[in-house]
């Protein structure tokens, strides 16, 4: 008998996904966000998912394209904050990998570097987020520094959307026509979209989209649900019940006391925790389900268990708790959490059992 805090992985809902992101954007190239572990998906299984469908793989940190390129990844790459030394800009040099530029310590590293072989190289552009990215005042200028280097060959200019995920978005319009203007007026092309700006604003797909938490399941998008804009649940976790206590009205459950009963109660306890990965902070009306019917917390989440109301419900030692997969979204958890579906993907730990829709 296993503890039964398992993580389960649907490549062929990843697959899907990447097949809708295609859809959205007919004119444009697909590079999926593989970061942090292709969001904690399985770097590895998500690039082999992917490859039929995309263009290309974007990633983080020089490591991660590495790590693809070891995998036998041959499809371009994208290193989205660019080369931290120049040892990275050699390996990025011959590992084919392109370079997002964002600052003038960059430019001027590489402009001082004699490169194995020809880097295509991305123009980040601060068209508002003030993140990463050159004022579109000096993108002019560091165009021309740029094509005068023999080694580089300009992709294109690049910006990112700081607001197309909220429902009232006053910001993205005017970031999309700085980096529209900007591309036209250098005859280069331009990319902007991640999830949100590839389903939201098909006036900024432009020559290259980045969808990145879409391409997992979860919505880019406030107010709609992933399977709104057609996507499907790339994972379910789940753990057991592991004891089921009868509490008497006026007495507490967990640390802090932080759930009393109001009435006669059935406390469900569920072998997952913040050890495990799960949100510490989660409240008490976050969504869990038991064999498929939807309750609710109750008191603090520990380091190795939950505890969960199940007055009134069918719940003994072994039954199943979902988490978010299936019946409770992703989406709902991460609302009821105050976090975001991203955050909920990158925490799970090591100790949860990971295994493929399909296997045993």
């Amino acid at each position: 008998m296993t503890r039964g805090t398992v993580l389960e992985i649907r490549p062929a809902a990843l697959a899907a996904n990447a097949r809708r992101a295609r859809a959205l954007a007919p004119g444009a190239q697909v590079y999926a966000m593989v970061k942090a572990n292709a969001y904690g998906h399985g770097l590895a299984l998500a690039a082999a998912t992917f490859a039929p469908v995309v263009d290309g793989f974007g990633v983080a940190l020089m490591e991660e394209a590495q790590a693809l390129r070891d995998a036998g990844v041959t499809q371009p790459l994208l290193l989205l904050e660019g080369f931290f030394d120049r040892d990275e800009l050699l390996a990025a040099a011959t590992q084919s990998v392109q370079l997002v530029l964002h600052s003038e310590w960059q430019l001027a590293l590489l402009e001082n570097t004699v490169l194995p072989a020809p880097v295509r190289v991305w123009l980040k552009v601060d068209c508002g987020m003030h993140r990463l990215g050159f004022p579109i005042a000096q993108c002019g200028a560091v165009l021309e520094r740029l094509a005068a280097l023999p080694p580089v060959q300009i992709a294109g200019v690049m910006s990112h959307f700081a607001c197309a995920d909220l429902q009232q978005d006053a910001m993205s319009a005017h970031q999309l026509a700085q980096v529209q203007q900007l591309a036209t007026a250098h005859g280069v092309p331009f990319s902007a979209a991640n999830s949100a700006g590839l389903c939201r604003y098909p006036d900024s797909h432009g020559a290259l989209v980045r969808p990145g938490i879409m391409l997992y399941g979860a919505s880019p998008l406030a107010g709609h649900t992933a399977s709104s804009l057609g996507l499907s649940v790339t994972q379910r976790l789940s753990a057991t019940l592991i004891a089921v206590n009868e509490v008497p009205a006026g007495e507490s459950v967990g640390y802090g006391a932080a759930w009393t009963a109001a009435r006669p109660s059935r406390i469900g306890v569920v072998a997952i925790g913040y050890g495990d990965g799960y949100p510490r902070h989660a409240p008490g009306t976050t969504p869990v389900a038991v064999n498929g019917v939807r309750t609710t917390l109750a008191g603090r989440v520990s380091m190795d268990m939950l505890t969960i109301a199940v007055t009134g419900m069918t719940a003994q030692p072994g039954d199943e708790v979902e988490l978010w997969g299936d019946v409770v979204s992703v989406d709902e958890v991460d609302a009821a959490c105050g976090t975001i579906s991203y955050a909920l993907f990158c925490q799970i730990t090591p100790r949860v059992r990971r295994v493929m829709a399909g296997d045993a």
